[in-house]
């Protein structure tokens, strides 16, 4: 192997073992995935770090939420990151530009390794404080009507369940195309601007040290240093960073999940809600007491998530639920159709 991932953990594997495992492992973003080991991406390489799974004392998600990442006005919004984190309470991080890359990464890890924990323990005791508010707030018994709809919900939830690749591509895609249609078009005029300038830069300090001029070397690590700076602010314009292939990757997500609703008729959602979340929501609703009917569930369903801005403290779970589908509910203006 060329460039070998270096050890993070305490527990190394033999070269010709390192080799085969990285080279068929699940890429997840900048990390994989191996049957051996984890492979975390650093600052300047993907997978060029790993540990194996038994040096693991807990691995999970961090994210980084930027001034205006509810609103959507902020530069960034938020930003994901994996953390591996060793007996010693030494942590590796790794960032990814998707998030949801993150989720199906501990995804696999809880199926395939439960004996790791995937919150952080902060995150594990507020989890369970939660849980425990959240079952006092539930009824003791239900009315038959909302035993019914409560019914109604959880086949329509697991027929979503069965679908997450419609229902992840459709929460992603909302969530890029807030984020995309946000930036300020001066914010991307700049960030060209600073790209060029640090592109040429770059250039002239290699020729200026092939030429073994002075200061070169500090010229091109200034220019490079731009570049890669700029290309991770995630304003640059790229081919897959621009208004026009987020509109295309959420009329796509929108239609396949039009698709799969006329395929299946129990789901009682409009196409551009249709995630498990929105209807776990409303099955929260109905236990809670305050919704007798689907309909009057989704209602109160959607009035709670509107109330829901920066200014709100919420519980983690809370948290992650309203990243995950108020991109969908803010895209649409909360209307039926779109």
């Amino acid at each position: 192997m060329l460039f070998a991932p270096k050890l993070v953990g305490t527990t190394a594997l033999d070269a010709e073992t390192l080799a085969a495992d990285r080279k068929d492992c699940r890429k997840f973003g900048p990390c994989g995935l191996g049957k051996k080991a984890v492979y975390l991406g650093g600052r300047y390489a993907d997978r060029g770090f790993y540990t194996v799974y038994g040096d693991i004392r807990r691995i999970f998600k961090r994210i980084a939420m930027s001034k205006g990442g509810f609103t959507g006005k902020g530069m960034f919004g938020a930003m994901a990151y994996l953390v591996v984190q060793f007996a010693d309470g030494r942590e590796k991080q790794s960032y990814f530009k998707r998030e949801d890359e993150v989720d199906q990464l501990l995804a696999v890890i809880e199926r395939e390794h439960p004996e790791l924990p995937t919150h952080s323990e902060e995150a594990e005791r507020k989890l369970r404080e939660a849980e425990q508010a959240e079952q006092a707030r539930y009824c003791k018994e239900l009315t038959p009507a909302a035993e019914s709809a409560v019914a109604e919900l959880r086949a329509a939830l697991e027929t979503l369940k069965r679908r997450r690749d419609l229902t992840d591509a459709l929460a992603f895609a909302a969530k890029q195309k807030r984020t995309i249609d946000a930036i300020n078009p001066n914010y991307r005029l700049a960030a060209v601007a600073i790209f060029l300038l640090a592109l040429a830069a770059a250039g002239l300090g290699v020729y200026m040290l092939l030429n073994h001029r002075d200061h070169a070397e500090l010229l091109a690590v200034f220019g490079f240093a731009a570049i890669f700076l700029v290309s991770s602010t995630r304003v640059l314009p790229t081919g897959r960073n621009n208004k026009r292939y987020a509109q295309e990757q959420w009329d796509k997500a929108l239609a396949n999940m039009r698709s799969l609703l006329q395929e299946e008729r129990g789901i009682p959602v409009p196409a551009q809600y249709a995630h498990p979340i929105v209807l776990e929501r409303m099955i929260r609703v109905l236990r809670e007491g305050r919704a007798q009917s689907v309909g009057e569930a989704y209602e109160t369903m959607k009035a709670d998530l509107k109330a829901l801005n920066a200014s709100v403290t919420v519980t983690q779970k809370e948290y992650d639920e309203v990243v995950a589908v108020k991109p969908l509910f803010l895209l649409c203006n909360y209307a039926d159709e779109v």
